[in-house]
């Protein structure tokens, strides 16, 4: 037995001398590239990491001049080759580890990586109980030290990952993270033609399906919105706060797409879901009630165009 045991401690040194690491490590994601002319989520956190440094650009989720030059300030300051491109050698260093009690920008950027995954979260910068619940769900599902601390390996698996958008994943997305409201909430009818209106703030919005999209600007009535064109079917998106795809982007199901709110003519922040053909409004209300139950939706054409009812 005492054998066994010296043997046992033996072969464990041998593994740490030669490096042997954990499965949870060995299955980190490579760090993704991210550059001039690209926009989403990674490059809204890359701005906001910026920003936490002091890199006076704005946090839009547009990679434009002024974020490429921060970028090379960043990498000359810390013995990067100056490219302007934010890859596996700049992003462990841009990366800044937050825990429950902070509040910054790297927080933000924290946030906005965690609603890549579903989890709904409001992306205020205030590392508050509820980013804590989300991060060690996160690390749970990923089989990461269940921390709480967004540090080096939660950063790696958040920004490397795919995500999961709204819940949806796949062929179809929820238009918001699955904990953002209760099913209840997705029949609730517009007033006066078929649409849904679903009431939340400052809550990331997804792309229902893969498609094209386009910005709308009607501060007269849709405020800051948004068309996914899809086989000749619009699915449009209405009263957003900020835009996080370029106009004519191609999107797939799940890529996050803006952030609800109250621009155009509203009466309070909500998400306004509407489906078109050809100019003639279809209900969206069966749409959306499939996609929360996981089940497919059904075609757009079958869709009633008299309204939606309770």
């Amino acid at each position: 037995m005492l054998t066994m045991r010296i043997l046992v401690a033996a072969l464990i040194s041998f593994g740490v001398l030669i490096g042997v690491v954990s499965p949870a490590q060995a299955a980190l994601p490579s760090w993704p590239n991210v550059k001039e002319g690209q926009n989403g989520a990674n490059v809204l956190t890359a701005q906001h990491l910026l920003r936490h440094r002091g890199y006076n650009i704005s946090a839009d989720g547009d990679f434009g001049p002024a974020t490429e030059a921060a970028v090379k300030q960043f990498q000359s300051a810390n013995g990067l080759s100056a490219d302007g491109q934010i890859g596996p050698n700049t992003w462990p260093k841009l990366v800044v580890s937050v825990k429950q009690g902070n509040n910054s920008n790297a927080v933000r950027a924290a946030q906005v990586q965690l609603n890549r995954y579903g989890y709904g979260l409001d992306e205020d910068g205030d590392f508050g109980g509820g980013t804590h619940s989300a991060a060690v769900a996160f690390q749970k599902s990923k089989s990461l030290s269940a921390d709480g601390i967004v540090g080096p390996n939660t950063w790696q698996t958040l920004v490397g990952g795919s995500g999961s958008g709204g819940g949806g994943g796949g062929t179809y997305s929820l238009p918001l993270a699955k904990s953002a409201l209760p099913r209840s909430e997705y029949d609730d009818p517009h007033h006066d033609y078929p649409a849904i209106d679903l009431p939340v703030n400052s809550k990331p919005a997804y792309a229902m399906v893969t498609g094209t999209a386009y910005r709308i600007n009607e501060p007269n009535g849709c405020g800051n919105g948004l068309r996914i064109v899809k086989s000749g079917v619009d699915y449009i998106y209405c009263h957003f706060s900020s835009w996080s795809v370029s106009n004519g982007t191609s999107v797939k199901a799940g890529d996050r797409v803006g952030t609800t709110g109250n621009t155009g003519n509203s009466t309070g922040p909500h998400l306004h879901i509407a489906i078109k053909i050809s100019g003639t409004s279809y209900c969206p209300q069966n749409f959306l009630l499939a996609l929360y139950d996981g089940r497919t939706p059904p075609a757009p054409s079958s869709l009633p165009r008299t309204g939606c009812f309770y």
